[in-house]
């Protein structure tokens, strides 16, 4: 046993000197923090055009202050890649020549982006809240292994995020631990950033080249000299109440011509045969936000107005004065709609 003596000479030399370095635990600031953070903004092309829509994904990724790569894929992609490094913010963008993707098949688009993705090492990966992103990005969240977080709305920090959750009903404040957060946004919750006088550099990117066993077969799509109803300052939409293909045709489409607006449907009219799919506003279509949206025909329900309901003029034509449309609506008309819109029609060429 050691004596008072020893004990106490023990702990003099053991104690450290008044004199010396204290050291303290290392504390990320947030400037550090924002270093290690990486974005990769996922783009969108079609026959070597970009989709200027899917540009809201580098505006999300500045939200989070780190590095902002954005990633492209497709057939002739260079010049596409060139118009996408002029947004400003932009540091790199990584572009893969390939026909093979021109199409955006997950089955071999996942592998490739994930290949990517590990190359750059990112914590953020981002996409529009889009057919292709909801096509895409679950896959490349599996195989990765991690969750996905859709559809959000607002980013509280690197690794919080808000959104929409019941049709819009409740909002979500999610946070997540994963190493590499796969994230779809809501377009109209984040302006599409515009090409400007950005400088980022063009860099060639990994391609695994993934056989597919999936081929691609055709489409139909419904084309239109109007504006693209995913973007369009106004929109005019039509439900159930017209009744018939013929109805929809003679009562919105001049209405809309008139006002330079795009066409839209509720889903009721969509699944009668009054307008095609790709028209489709709501919860299971296209969710819109122009300055003008006007309902024709529609009831307001709740999956309709998930897609609508951020408009910033909401105006409706509805002969049921209960109708819900009219609980969100900034402007009403309760009225026989064959009549009214028509005649508004008239009023707006005058």
């Amino acid at each position: 046993m050691l004596s008072t003596t020893t004990r106490r000479a023990f702990s003099a030399l053991t104690r450290p000197s008044l004199q010396s370095a204290t050291l303290s635990p290392l504390r990320s600031t947030p400037a550090a923090l924002h270093r290690l953070l990486s974005a990769l903004a996922v783009l969108e092309q079609r026959d070597g055009k970009l989709n200027t829509g899917s540009l809201s994904a580098i505006t999300a990724a500045q939200k989070l202050g780190g590095t902002i790569h954005a990633f492209l894929a497709g057939s002739s992609i260079k010049p596409v890649a060139e118009q996408a490094a002029k947004v400003p913010g932009v540091e790199k963008i990584i572009a893969v020549d390939n026909a093979a993707y021109d199409k955006g098949l997950p089955e071999n688009y996942a592998p490739l982006l994930v290949e990517n993705i590990k190359k750059g090492g990112y914590t953020h990966v981002i996409a529009g809240h889009t057919a292709f992103g909801k096509n895409l990005l679950p896959r490349v969240a599996a195989l990765l292994d991690v969750q996905q977080i859709s559809d959000i709305t607002a980013i509280e920090n690197d690794k919080t995020f808000v959104r929409p959750i019941y049709a819009g009903n409740a909002i979500a404040t999610v946070e997540s631990s994963d190493e590499v957060k796969i994230i779809t946004i809501r377009g109209t919750a984040f302006p599409a950033a515009e090409p400007a006088d950005g400088t980022a550099a063009v860099e060639e990117g990994v391609d695994p080249k993934v056989e597919s066993a999936t081929e691609w077969v055709g489409e139909d799509l419904a084309k239109s000299d109007r504006p693209d109803l995913a973007t369009a300052p106004k929109v005019v939409s039509g439900g159930r109440g017209l009744k018939s293909k013929e109805e929809f045709d003679r009562i919105m489409l001049p209405l809309a011509d008139t006002l330079g607006a795009a066409v839209g449907a509720s889903r009721a009219a969509v699944d009668s045969g009054y307008a095609d799919n790709s028209l489709q506003v709501g919860q299971t279509g296209k969710v819109v936000a122009p300055q003008l949206y006007l309902a024709v025909g529609i009831s307001g329900a709740i999956q309709h107005l998930a897609g609508m309901k951020d408009s910033k003029v909401i105006a409706a034509i509805n002969k049921d004065g209960d109708a819900p449309i009219f609980q969100v609506a900034d402007v009403g008309l309760v009225g026989d709609l064959f009549e009214k819109v028509p005649e508004l029609t008239e009023k707006l060429r005058a």
